[in-house]
């Protein structure tokens, strides 16, 4: 029998022997180019880069990485695109639902590595709908089928363009109590969670509050024992950075000022910012002005940045290193210090304590085979 499948005790003593005790240091190196916060196998339709080969794609580039598919499935309804197959949210007006059986996928798929090869890899729990008050039951199912394998749960989303409005059943919402019990377990487990929420709707009117932001602020300084990493600052393909006033003469950014607030905020210093995707590494670049106002930025607060790719199910190394050389700009304006943080320091650090606390909590929780 497959052991993959039973949350047995041989299994869970080999989970908390390697995974919990294995120091950062021994499981990458000084020469690798970055941790990856940020990374999709899986895309839309659930299919995506063999594990193997992602493992050759890190290569010596890549440290160490998050592992999770996408949540939501593309429906393919013929009476929408017929013959067509849609693999993209965009490529079809049919809706998207939750896809529970990416955490399976993923955990299968991760524990079919040796061993020295699973200690690069951070797999997430991302199967769950964050509107349905069951959801915490979702993930700790899924903790004590595999243990020993998952350290938090994301990339999930609440506010996201064009993908919230396409997503079947009920709107996924920060004030919903739903998300507050995914919050409170993810902190009484220890795992980290990397949400998506975009901090505006599109096409917002400049110069306004951005719509989500004093929602996510409250939602966030609600669940202050949670480890959250906010994915790409809230920023979207089509919610840019918030813009100063129409009558500003300076019509300067505040997006970066915002998160200043949020970093200078004692109730929010368990919260964190990835400055994963292409999209918003083209913000970071736009400009000279944007390219130092953002490094200024991370060399003020190093310990609170992390930089993911948000590639999805990349075919080669080329593809992804490319979000990491957009980059080159700023990285190369901020210390040394500074840059080892936020491209290796900080995922180790965040990720180390979460396996040391998602290990314990199974041996204390997940029954052993044979007991009562």
């Amino acid at each position: 029998m497959d052991l993959r499948f039973l949350a047995t005790g041989t299994l869970l003593a080999l989970a908390l022997s390697i995974s919990a005790n294995t120091p950062a240091q021994e499981q990458g190196s000084d020469d690798y180019l970055f941790n990856d916060s940020h990374f999709h196998l899986t895309n839309y339709v659930q299919k995506g880069t063999p594990i193997e080969k992602y493992m050759e794609i890190m290569g010596n580039k890549v440290g160490r990485s998050t592992l999770f598919g996408i949540p939501l499935q593309q429906t393919w309804s013929y009476e929408n695109s017929g013959d067509y197959a849609p693999t993209y949210y965009l490529q079809s007006d049919a809706p998207l639902y939750y896809y529970s059986f990416t955490d399976a996928f993923i955990a299968n798929a991760y524990l079919s590595l040796p061993e020295e090869q699973r200690a690069r890899l951070d797999p997430m729990i991302t199967g769950f709908n964050p509107a349905d008050m069951y959801a915490v039951d979702h993930i700790r199912r899924v903790l004590e089928t595999y243990p020993g394998v998952f350290s938090g749960i994301g990339e999930f989303t609440i506010h996201k363009e064009f993908v919230s409005p396409k997503v079947a059943g009920d709107v996924a919402s920060l004030t919903d109590p739903a998300l507050d019990r995914v919050f409170d377990f993810a902190g009484d487990v220890g795992l980290v969670v990397i949400l998506h929420n975009d901090i505006d709707i599109p096409f917002a009117k400049e110069g306004a509050t951005p719509v989500y932001l004093e929602q996510m602020k409250e939602t966030l300084r609600d669940h202050p024992e949670t480890t959250i990493i906010w994915a790409h600052t809230g920023l979207g393909r089509v919610v840019h950075p918030a813009q100063a006033s129409a009558s500003s003469t300076e019509r300067s950014p505040r997006h970066l000022e915002i998160v200043e607030g949020m970093l200078r905020d004692p109730k929010l210093k368990h919260v964190n910012f990835d400055i994963s995707w292409d999209e918003v590494a083209k913000y970071a670049i736009a400009s000279p002005e944007a390219i130092e106002r953002t490094a200024r930025l991370l060399n003020k607060y190093p310990d609170r940045f992390l930089f993911g790719t948000d590639n999805v199910a990349p075919a080669d190394q080329e593809t992804q290193l490319k979000v990491f050389h957009m980059w080159d700009p700023v990285f190369a304006k901020l210390t040394p210090e500074a840059k080892e943080k936020i491209l290796k320091g900080n995922y180790d650090r965040l990720f180390d304590e979460a396996r040391r606390k998602v290990r314990a909590w199974e041996a204390k929780n997940v029954k052993q085979k044979g007991s009562n």
